[in-house]
């Protein structure tokens, strides 16, 4: 029988404005709400936030949840 193979994409975000633990928690928690995404790991003192999902996010959509939670996409 065949192993199904899944496919992940890994994509790596500037985000302005995150200074402290706090910060990362936001926008990992409005960004781990967008549909298709496994993991996202915020690291303030890089501003860097990288994502794992299942298919291609929408630049827009991870806009919307950084927006939503108080910082910026740049």
């Amino acid at each position: 029988m065949a192993a199904e193979t899944q496919t992940e994409f890994t994509t790596v975000y500037q985000v302005k404005g995150m200074t402290c633990g706090h910060c990362e928690g936001a926008v990992s928690g409005e960004i781990s709400a967008l549909p298709g995404v496994t993991s996202v790991t915020a690291v303030a003192k890089t501003g860097e936030v990288t994502v794992v999902s299942a298919a291609p996010l929408d630049r827009e959509a991870v806009r919307a949840a950084v927006d939503e939670a108080g910082y910026e996409l740049v």
